[in-house]
């Protein structure tokens, strides 16, 4: 009981260090308050919505979970960690119910372990945006389309030691929202991607806190490292969800019967921070910040440091210029702004005896950044060969969120059944 406590107890203290990043900058006296909405949009978000029902049930804190065929999209590098041979599992999420009932998320995925030192797997993604009815300036219906959008991902993961390993995805998306319509004499046309992922995992299944045996796992991805999307010929290029992601896991082994996994994620996006404008004597004019018209390597590296802040202004509600030219910013702001993209998820899943589980587990993005702070909820059953997922999504943010009351389902199938590799470490 002492153990369990003292787990309890780390994961609050951990849950109190996140939201720490939520108050005002240490000496700036900035809040969130002061800052500005200015949320980061990227072309194909689809490509970063978790599509589990596991993750799905934790916060999407599923960065340093045990392996599973649902690791494709989380974590390639945990999958020459799985106990289990192969897997497969097919996943559906009816999607932003709130507004329309005709969107939906699909994901397939698997993996199989060739041995200790090299696994492959795969996944298709389906987004369907439903039935959308095009019209003309004057309202004339033009045609009735159902846009969607696909991707399909092929895995691969080498373990570097007994407790290292990496691993890569290649992808391709095709975005179809238009259907060829032609606007304004403006042909538009799918977006076109094509991205990798990049993965690190550290697994140790000899850690312990206190008396208590478990297993920690660390691990970063690079996520949707890939082009730029444009829709037409005449329409700027848009970045896609490029993303890190750090998570930590500690699944800590009671008895034989039951286990307890806590989970915390760090994640961000690797996307270039929208600049601040505003229209000055008939111009529009940049007044802090930096372009986004940048290529993709410098875009990821420019979204660490060029947020913008907040603008300055006099009495009088004019902006205040520096004898440069340029215009002031309130001292904290920029570096509040920066932390402000920084996205947490905790998450806990309790198993007995490997046939249910529990989850539950929180996400926070703060408020001027798109605002999704969620509790989640999930529970799984396992028979056989069998499992069973299932996840619930309620908004902290009240009934008005378009996320609110999201539920996923996912199915696995447990292909090798009677295969337990994940104990030993020793690769081949």
């Amino acid at each position: 009981m002492k153990d369990t406590i003292k787990i309890i107890t780390i994961s609050f203290f951990v849950f109190l260090a996140r939201n720490a990043f939520a108050q005002p900058t240490s000496g700036s006296g900035v809040t969130d308050n002061d800052l500005q909405l200015n949320s980061i949009t990227t072309a194909v978000p689809f490509m970063a919505i978790t599509p589990d029902s596991r993750a799905g049930g934790m916060g999407d804190a599923g960065t340093a979970l045990s392996a599973s065929s649902t690791s494709i999209y989380w974590n390639t590098s945990a999958l020459t960690f799985a106990e289990k041979k192969s897997e497969i599992s097919l996943s559906y999420t009816p999607w932003l119910r709130q507004l329309t009932n005709d969107i939906h998320l699909s994901y397939l995925s698997g993996y199989y372990k060739i041995n200790k030192t090299h696994s492959i797997g795969g996944a298709v993604k389906f987004f369907s945006l439903g039935e959308i009815t095009f019209t003309d300036a004057s309202g004339n219906v033009i045609r009735d389309d159902k846009p969607s959008e696909f991707e399909l991902a092929a895995a691969y993961a080498f373990r570097l030691s007994d407790r290292m390993s990496i691993g890569i995805n290649g992808k391709f998306a095709y975005s179809n929202l238009t259907g060829g319509l032609t606007v304004a004499g403006v042909n538009t046309k799918p977006g076109i991607v094509g991205a990798t992922d990049l993965s690190f995992s550290y697994n140790n299944d000899d850690a312990r806190i206190g008396k208590t045996d478990g297993t920690y796992m660390f691990a970063a991805t690079l996520n949707n490292i890939g082009n730029k999307v444009s829709y037409s010929e005449l329409s700027a290029q848009d970045f896609i969800p490029m993303n890190l992601k750090i998570g930590n896991s500690f699944k800590a082994d009671f008895d034989k019967f039951n286990s307890v996994t806590f989970s915390l994620d760090i994640q961000r996006l690797l996307v270039p921070t929208p600049a601040s404008y505003d229209l000055i004597d008939g111009e529009y004019v940049m007044l802090s910040g930096m372009s986004n018209d940048v290529g993709v390597i410098s875009g990821m590296v420019q979204s660490f440091y060029d947020a913008p802040g907040v603008v300055a202004t006099d009495d009088n509600g004019d902006y205040i210029q520096n004898d440069d030219g340029s215009y002031e910013v309130v001292s904290g702001t920029r570096l509040k702004e920066e932390l402000s993209e920084i996205n947490f998820a905790l998450g806990v899943e309790w198993w007995y005896n490997q046939i249910l589980a529990l989850r539950t587990g929180v996400f926070y993005e703060n408020k001027n950044k798109g605002n999704r702070q969620y509790l989640n909820l999930g529970a799984s059953l396992k028979y056989n060969m069998f499992g069973i997922d299932i996840s619930y999504l309620a908004s902290l943010n009240g009934r008005q969120s378009p996320l609110a009351n999201t539920l996923r389902f996912t199915i696995r199938l447990d292909l090798d059944q009677n295969s337990s590799e994940g104990g030993s470490n020793k690769p081949e």
